[in-house]
């Protein structure tokens, strides 16, 4: 896999032989959780179900079904979950890849740029998998899955993703520089977006002092507006997907150019001083 031939490529050929690199490393990241990749992608999809079901017995023993969007209330929370899950699975995935100073680079066709990208495509694998398994499951076996707009409510599922990976690839860059803080500031931002994400109430219902505490997340947006596609009476009012999208693209443009920054100067030498 990681042997050169030493012969000019095409371009094409120089793409496939990138693409190659990628499948093999998302079966790598994919299987770093467990040596089986059938298990790695079940223990996945079981933290799912279980996040799922304790917000389900969460609201309704604490009488906050009421305060939820008219309609399919699990399918309410599960708009909230996996949102939530595939932001901060991305997130992490982008975090934990494959630095410039890790062993994985001294092989000659690896570099950065593969190491993310097989990461944060790994990350939405298996959460885009758990998200389809779960849904049939759903609606085989308990009551019928209606989306009003299917595919704009899968489009902000990408786009959650796309913005936990460029805020993953912006600490990846600053991770060389300050492992400490990055590690903080990452186990923060996830535990924070527990509540900042909005997934456990209605944008609309808020009022105006409590929307500037969550409107600077480009999470909440997605979570409102997954919920405006999904349902066919809430129309989400105090959100904009325009918002999480500039967001994540910038966060990319600043991520990229530390991380190009970062593989010129970072040494292997960093992490034995400390």
């Amino acid at each position: 896999m990681f042997q050169s031939s030493g012969k000019p490529q095409t371009g094409f050929g120089t793409a496939m032989a990138m693409f190659e690199l990628i499948y093999h490393s998302i079966v790598r990241s994919v299987r770093k959780t467990h040596n089986n990749a059938f298990m790695a992608i079940v223990m996945n999809m079981l933290q799912a179900a279980i996040f799922v079901g304790a917000f389900y017995v969460m609201f309704s023993v604490l009488g906050l079904r009421g305060a939820a969007i008219r309609g399919d209330f699990l399918l309410y929370i599960m708009t909230g979950i996996f949102l939530y899950m595939t932001h901060t699975k991305s997130l992490g995935a982008g975090v934990g890849s494959e630095g410039p100073a890790s062993p994985m680079m001294q092989h000659a066709p690896m570099n950065t740029i593969i190491s993310i990208s097989s990461a944060a495509l790994g990350a939405l694998y298996v959460q885009v998998l758990s998200l389809f398994v779960i849904l049939f499951i759903y609606h085989v076996a308990f009551t019928p899955v209606e989306i009003e707009d299917p595919f704009s409510a899968f489009g902000m599922l990408m786009l959650a993703w796309f913005t936990g990976c460029a805020l993953g690839i912006v600490l990846l860059a600053i991770k060389p520089w300050f492992p400490t803080f990055v590690s903080i500031f990452t186990q923060i931002y996830q535990r924070a977006n527990m509540i900042a994400s909005g997934k456990m109430f209605v944008a609309n219902t808020l009022p105006s002092f409590m929307l500037a505490m969550f409107d600077w997340n480009p999470l909440f947006h997605t979570i409102d507006q997954s919920r405006g596609y999904t349902f066919i009476n809430y129309n989400p009012r105090y959100s904009s997907w325009e918002y999480a999208w500039w967001v994540g693209v910038v966060l990319l443009m600043v991520g990229l150019m530390g991380e190009f920054y970062t593989r010129k100067h970072a040494s292997l030498s960093w992490g034995a001083r400390r």
